[in-house]
């Protein structure tokens, strides 16, 4: 019942319209119901959709037509990447057609001297970091599920991950877009300038709008040099209260080598070592933070590294550690550097894996949640206090350098008694502490009817606004992301 939504009055798929796509990208439209399936239920196999055609375009010139087609049939559409999202933004609610971005896989262009890069919406991020690396450069955003989403949904929900705290936002980082419109019309701002004062930023409206106001096809984005060295501290603290002051003082002391700051509660580290076997170096702490340093200079960063460390410990800030640095070995012998690529890659897993290892657990639900980083983990003893034995398991966990919790809650099954003890309680007590009940997930299906915690009545209006005048009809991914106005 939270979350029932009545069919809009679009019109119903035709065989007449089967045949108009299959002639527009013959090859290219799936109507098989065994092969629509994973399209049609998202990641966390929490909402299912019933579309009964997806099409695969390969060009904007397709995803217009297809669009425009749909557009004066009144077909809805719902907008598709890699479905790695984590709020039912990507699964059709009812029969939409689902426009997918998977063949829209090509590297435009990339200049090395300005380190843009301009491609395809359908990239897949862990591709093009790829690509990039063997330029010299790296992605500026990196998250877990880098091996299967699409760089046009990063744009489409603003996605945030592990390298925010470093290189900002894709509001920051996103320089030009193209984007089909609802009716067809493609929208060419593909800029690949770093400063453009003529007129309204238009991209923006597009970065984080979660394909409600239009089918992003290409981006182009502002890539960072890849760095000569990283390295990576796992440490144990003690309380919450020093894991902030190991905070405070790394970014103090590291400055701007300072990559990523992560943190994880101990019951996240017991679940991932129980369903992924992954096991840390670190032990037998209620807290662990997760630093990484990147920079130009190996001595310069290791220097400042092992003074932050050294500080740490002798104040007691940290109780135990481990670190991964770029030994000068490595540039003796291949294998010390494939060593330290393992231990970085295992370090960084004990993070990265914790979302795949509560879905071991049972249910998840799960909040993304922005708060002022002081108040980050008051939310998570409240909830395992108001819960108490309903819930399996309240864990804490993210990325502590930009105030971004992820709270999790687990129990063996779905229970409807066990999310009204969540909901509005979780809303309520994040809009107490003036934080975003989405800080980087968006609000997708499951959070479309809470944006009031984060947003005044005006702005809601004024977002409905721009839906209404992008998408007179509504036919782009309904349902979602606004309330029913």
């Amino acid at each position: 019942e939270r979350y029932s939504v009545r069919r809009l009055p679009f019109s119903r798929l035709s065989d007449g319209d089967v045949a108009f796509f299959e002639r527009l990208m013959p090859g290219r439209v799936v109507t098989d119901p065994e092969e629509l399936e994973p399209f049609n239920v998202d990641w966390l196999k929490s909402v299912r959709g019933c579309s009964k055609l997806m099409l695969k375009p390969q060009t904007t010139a397709e995803a217009s037509q297809a669009l425009r087609y749909c557009y004066e049939r009144n077909l809805a559409v719902n907008p598709q990447g890699g479905n790695t999202g984590l709020v039912g933004g990507s699964i059709p609610v009812f029969d939409e057609i689902i426009l997918s971005t998977v063949l829209m896989n090509r590297i435009i262009s990339f200049d090395k001297v300005s380190g843009i890069l301009v491609c395809q919406a359908g990239c897949i991020l862990e591709k093009l970091n790829e690509y990039l690396e063997e330029q010299g450069f790296i992605m500026p955003l990196d998250l877990g599920a880098k091996g299967s989403c699409h760089i046009g949904g990063n744009v489409a929900t603003n996605a945030g991950g592990l390298r925010l705290l470093r290189y900002g936002s894709l509001r920051g980082t996103v320089l030009g877009l193209e984007v089909v419109l609802a009716d067809g019309s493609a929208l060419d701002c593909l800029a690949s300038l770093r400063k453009d004062n003529t007129g309204y930023d238009l991209k923006q409206l597009f970065i984080g709008s979660e394909g409600t106001l239009g089918f992003i096809t290409a981006v182009s984005i502002l890539c960072p040099q890849k760095p000569k060295a990283v390295n990576l501290a796992f440490l144990g603290c003690q309380s919450f209260a020093k894991v902030l002051e190991t905070f405070t003082t790394c970014r103090a002391m590291l400055g701007e080598i300072l990559s990523a700051c992560e943190f994880m509660d101990e019951k996240c580290m017991e679940l991932v070592k129980r369903y992924l076997k992954l096991s840390s170096p670190v032990t037998g702490s209620p807290f662990y933070v997760l630093i990484e340093t990147s920079g130009s200079n190996t001595t310069h960063d290791e220097e400042k590294l092992n003074n932050f460390l050294e500080q740490a410990m002798t104040s007691g800030l940290v109780a135990d550690g481990t670190v991964a640095t770029d030994d000068k070995k490595i540039k003796a012998r291949g294998t010390w550097f494939i060593w330290i690529s393992l231990i970085h890659q295992m370090l960084w897993s004990l993070r990265e894996r914790i979302t795949e290892a509560l879905t071991h657990d049972g249910y998840v639900y799960k909040y993304d949640i922005s708060l002022p980083v002081g108040k980050l983990y008051d939310l998570v003893t409240d909830m395992r206090t108001r819960l108490g034995p309903s819930a399996k398991n309240v864990v804490g966990y993210g990325h502590l350098g930009d105030g971004n919790l992820h709270l999790n809650i687990t129990t063996e099954s779905y229970s409807c008694s066990l999310l009204d003890a969540i909901e509005p309680f979780v809303y309520e007590w994040t809009a107490r502490y003036n934080g975003s009940i989405s800080a980087e997930h968006g609000l997708g299906f499951k959070k479309k009817q809470f944006i009031q915690y984060s947003k005044p009545k005006e702005a809601v209006f004024l977002m409905q606004r721009f839906k209404a005048m992008l998408d007179p009809k509504g036919i782009l991914n309904p349902y979602k992301m606004l309330p029913s106005s």
